[in-house]
Formats: structure tokens, C-alpha cells, sequence
């Protein structure tokens, strides 16, 4: 837990400094309502007083007149106030919403394997939420009630320094009682987030795989792990609420001692006459306008004790930084690319066994590179270098021209690099959105015209033109069967026009008819590109010029696939002979 107030400094500065106007109204709006409040009162004691002495009926029609007046006025800029500090709160969380996600993309993919997608919206919308009050109004109420109780304290003062210092020992009683309180809530409240993040990190986990778990029959499995994160969450909010139950008891008991106080020390002054009838209204009502406040207070500090659990757990994500930086930048070419590979090893932080060690190969602009492999045997990890999802611990990796120009891939930006890079995967993304822009992945600078044109190259125009509203037509997650999510990866790579692509066993699902479409959108697609095609099947690196084979990450064989195939020792020929499929499955 933070104990220093940088955390929650940084995010008023950073988030409000951009909405200064508003935040000084809201504070001009308050303070004036405070100071209605401590007026009204006066106007009270004039009407009590003047009636006692049978004043004129003008002098106390005036003074209700006043009175209605203020309290009027008093209503209305609290109305005011009430929508500009939700306007500031929403703008505000909106933003740190926003920044929060933006930073959670930036992070490694080594961070991302180790927190739920679940437990990130739990950060990245749960946490933030609780700080809507925090930022439109906590601080400024918090400030308003203290000018309050302070305000309140030095008018009783001024009506006898014996009623001023009974009621102020009381308060100032309370407000080490509350100090002390808030100390010991803030680390229960962020135990209680972080048992509702692992629990809908869970949730989300297991909805997701809802099918596998009724068919491997770990239904009675899953709903204990639920049952477990369910009871921690609730023995955390219990925790919370133990000590809770002394903060809401905690007004009964002040202004029980401060009305005792109020009484003991205005009651002599009333009866040798300092004070007057209106007077002694007028003490009462001031200690009594303290309660409502502390009752705010007291709730506001609950909520200020989640805020800063949320705060606290925000500032460690925003501590946590990529290991990955960008490079001061390079120029990609326009063009295939030449991949090399010089001496690369790579073991994951979390485990010091090498998942590829000591990997060389060299791969011409334009050659297309047939990576075989058993489950495990470093192939995806190869392209998630290309991709700098991850860098070498050792080696480098290095695209070029072709013609002496070649760069690390760590001088480049990543999303220059990105940019250059294609992948088609098993598993395909589809977003909840429309046809153009899953295509597109949301570029506008794409033309109807071009995905179109792309979509007739992979052999999907029939199933456009039988969408009823056609690129606006929205998709979802089960939308498309698993053939033309597949023919809508490969359209993707097209629009985005790479140098150099990665089929990460890409047509491994796919149903003969379905497959030989992707065949013929995979000649289009492989004209004037560089390729690396990570496959099981015999047919599809039967296109590739070079074939490297991994085992255990290290290279068993490595050469053009022509001189492999005529060599009948060699592994390549090996596997042909006994079939890629069974060898590999």
C-alpha cells in the first residue's frame, strides 16, 4: 500500500488540471453554500430575539423574508454544483479510463499471460469507477465540511470561549477517532478489490470456456473454485464491514457528548443573562448543522477509503512498465523482406528452460520459409519474436532489402514493424462491429472499393453479396463458421499489404472445400512477399522454398526444400515418406 499522497496527487493534478475552470467554480459554488449556511442561522436568532422583545411585525417579516430567500438561493447553487462536479467526475474517469486501457496494450505480452482478461476490466472499469465522487466532488467537500466544522467552531467561540472550547475538544476528539479509523480501512478495501478482481478474473475465464468444461465434466470442480473465490470476496467485505459498523455508530456518540458540552457551557450564561434566547437557539443549531456534515464525512471517507484502494491499485498497474521499448526507429522497406535469424535463444522470464536455443537462418526477399515442428517445439515462438512480442535473450533478429540494408529489429518502432508484418493464425478475432471494419481493422483511409476488390481475391464475394446490408452489415463473435473467419484473416492481410507474412497453421481447421479456397487466396497473397508457413500439412509447405525444422527448439534440419525432398536420409524426406500429418498431429 501507498503511504505517501503521490498517488493520489498525480491523479487530481494529471485529470483535473485540464478542467481548472470547472474545479473552481464547483469550489466557489461550495464555499458559498457554506457560507449560507453559517449566515441563515444568524437571521434565525435576529427573528427569535426581535419576537422575545415584541419588535416591530416588518422587522420579523423581514428577516423570514431574507431567510426564505437564502435558503432558496442556497438550494439552487447546490443544484449547480451538483451537476458541474458530475460533469467533472465523468470527464475525468473517462480519461483515466482511457489511459489506463492504452497502457494495458502497451504492456508486455509476459504481463498479459499472467492477469485475466476478467481481472483487467475489474482495474481498468471496477477500480476506476470508485473514483467518479473522488474526483468531481470528494476532495472539494471534504475541503467544504472542514470549513464548515471550522467556521461553526469560531462563531461559537465568538458567542463564549466556554461553549467554543467544549464543543471543539469534542470535535477535535472525533477527528483523531476518525483518522485513526481511515488508517486501518484503506488496506481492507483494497484486500476486498483485489478478492472482486480474482473473482471475475475467474468468472470471465470460465464463461469463456463453458463448452470444454461440461464436456471434460469439471462442472462440480469449477463451481468449488467458484464457491473459494466467492467466500474470499465475502470474508474480505466482512472485514470491511466490522470495522464499518464503528464508523456509522460513531455520529451518535459526538454529538451526544458535543449537545452534553453545549448544554453544560451555555446554560449558566443563558440564566446570568450573557446569552439570550436567540443565542442559545443559535449554539444549538450550529452544533446541530455540524452533524449532518460529519455523517457526510463519515460517508465520504468510507468512499474516500475506496478510492484510495482503487487509486493504490491503479498507480502499481501504471508502475508497471514494458520491458519492451521501441527503437529510435528505422525505415522498413516497402518491399519482401529478407528475414535473419543470427545465433537467437529465448526462454521466458518465468522459466529458465530455453524454449529455442541457438537458431540461425537466413530467408531471401520473396522465399517462402515451411517451419515443421512438434507441439512445443518453439514454431509460435518464433513469430511472436518477428512480431517483438517478445526479444531475444541472446542473438539478434534482423530485416532487410535483401541488398545489404538490414536493421535489428530492436532500432525499429513497433509499429512500424507491425505495419510490415502479417499473421494468420488458428484463432481469428472477430469484433463486434461491422464487415469493413473487421476487414479494415477500424482504417478509414480504406476504400469500399478495395475490400471489395480483396474479398473477390479470396473468394468471398458470393457471401458478401448475400449480407443484407453488405460492409455495414455487423458481425459477431459467432457470425462466421470457421472457414470464413479464416478467408476474412487472410482478407486482412491483404488490405494491410505486409512484406513479410506468418501462417501460424493457419488452414490446420479447415474442411477440404474451404481449404482449397484458401490455396488459391494463398498463391494471390504470396506474390512479392516475403513468408514463413508454420504447418501440418504435406500440401501446404509443398509451396515453400526452404524447410527448417525445429525439435525442441533447437534446428534438426535446416535447406531448400528441393534438395531436402531429393535427399532420402534427410528428415524432410523422412517425414514425407510417413506423412507430415501423423508425424506431427
Amino acid at each position: 500500500m501507498h503511504t505517501s499522497s503521490t498517488p493520489y496527487t498525480h491523479l487530481l493534478r494529471t485529470y483535473l488540471a485540464p478542467q481548472k475552470g470547472r474545479v473552481a467554480l464547483l469550489a466557489l459554488l461550495v464555499f458559498a453554500s457554506l457560507a449560507l449556511a453559517l449566515w441563515n442561522p444568524q437571521l434565525i436568532r435576529t427573528f427569535i430575539d426581535s419576537a422575545q422583545e415584541r419588535s416591530g411585525l416588518d422587522k420579523l417579516l423581514g428577516a423570514a423574508a431574507l431567510f426564505t430567500t437564502l435558503t432558496i438561493v442556497q438550494q439552487l447553487i447546490l443544484l449547480v454544483a451538483t451537476y458541474i462536479s458530475e460533469l467533472i467526475g465523468w470527464t475525468a474517469t473517462n480519461r483515466l479510463r482511457g489511459d489506463l486501457a492504452l497502457h494495458c496494450l502497451k504492456l508486455d505480452l509476459a504481463f498479459h499471460k499472467t492477469h485475466t482478461p476478467g481481472e483487467l476490466i475489474e482495474r481498468v472499469d471496477g477500480d476506476v469507477n470508485q473514483l467518479a465522487r473522488f474526483f468531481s466532488q470528494l476532495v472539494v467537500q471534504l475541503a467544504g465540511n472542514l470549513l464548515l466544522f471550522v467556521g461553526v467552531l469560531v462563531l461559537l467561540w465568538w458567542e463564549g470561549w466556554q461553549i467554543g472550547l467544549a464543543v471543539t475538544l469534542v470535535a477535535v476528539s472525533s477527528i483523531f477517532v476518525i483518522e485513526a479509523l481511515r488508517r486501518r480501512m484503506t488496506p481492507r478495501w483494497e484486500r476486498f478489490r483485489a478478492a472482486e478482481a480474482d473473482l471475475y478474473g475467474f468468472l470471465e475465464e470460465r464463461l469463456n470456456g463453458l463448452e470444454d468444461i461440461r464436456a471434460s465434466g469439471a462442472v462440480g470442480y469449477t463451481m468449488n473454485r467458484l464457491y473459494h473465490f466467492m467466500r474470499v470476496r465475502w470474508l474480505a467485505m466482512r472485514h470491511v464491514m466490522r470495522l464499518n459498523a464503528w464508523v456509522i455508530s460513531l455520529p451518535i456518540w459526538i454529538f451526544g457528548f458535543a449537545y452534553g458540552a453545549a448544554h453544560l457551557a451555555s446554560g449558566p450564561l443563558f440564566y446570568s443573562g450573557a446569552l439570550t434566547l436567540g443565542s442559545v437557539y443559535l449554539i444549538f443549531y450550529y452544533v446541530n448543522l455540524m452533524e449532518g456534515p460529519l455523517w457526510e464525512t463519515l460517508r465520504q471517507v468510507e468512499e474516500l477509503q475506496r478510492a484510495l484502494a482503487s487509486i493504490n491499485r491503479i498507480a502499481a498497474l501504471f508502475a508497471i512498465q514494458p520491458q519492451i521499448q521501441d527503437g529510435e526507429g528505422v525505415s522498413v522497406p516497402d518491399a519482401p523482406l529478407a528475414v535473419e535469424f543470427d545465433h537467437v535463444s529465448f526462454h521466458y522470464e518465468d522459466d529458465d528452460e530455453r524454449v529455442i536455443t541457438d537458431l540461425s537462418f537466413q530467408l531471401a526477399p520473396g522465399q517462402v520459409l515451411g517451419l515443421l515442428g512438434r507441439t512445443g517445439s518453439g514454431k509460435s515462438t518464433l513469430s511472436k519474436l518477428l512480431y517483438r512480442f517478445y526479444d531475444p535473450t541472446q542473438g539478434q533478429i534482423r530485416l532487410g532489402d535483401g541488398n545489404g540494408h538490414s536493421f535489428d529489429l530492436r532500432q525499429a518502432r513497433r509499429a512500424d514493424l507491425r505495419g510490415r508484418i502479417g499473421m494468420v493464425t488458428q484463432e481469428v478475432q472477430i469484433f463486434n462491429t461491422s464487415v469493413r471494419n473487421n476487414l479494415t481493422l477500424f482504417d478509414a483511409t480504406i476504400s469500399d472499393a478495395q475490400v471489395v476488390d480483396v474479398l473477390e481475391q479470396v473468394g468471398m464475394k458470393p457471401w458478401l453479396d448475400g449480407l443484407a446490408d453488405g460492409l455495414e452489415t455487423k458481425l459477431g463473435s459467432n457470425s462466421l463458421s470457421a472457414g470464413e473467419a479464416q478467408l476474412l484473416a487472410f482478407a486482412r492481410v491483404f488490405l494491410a499489404d505486409p512484406g513479410l507474412v506468418i501462417l501460424d497453421e493457419a488452414s490446420s481447421r479447415l474442411d477440404p472445400a474451404t481449404e482449397a479456397r484458401v490455396e488459391r487466396a494463398l498463391n494471390a497473397l504470396l506474390q512479392k512477399r516475403t513468408a514463413i508457413i508454420i504447418a501440418h500439412r504435406l500440401s501446404t509447405v509443398q509451396r515453400a522454398d526452404a524447410i527448417l525444422i525445429l525439435e525442441e527448439g533447437r534446428v534438426r534440419e535446416y535447406g531448400p526444400r528441393q534438395q531436402l525432398l531429393a535427399d532420402s536420409t534427410s528428415r524432410f524426406s523422412q517425414l514425407l515418406q510417413t506423412g507430415l500429418e501423423e508425424v506431427f498431429a
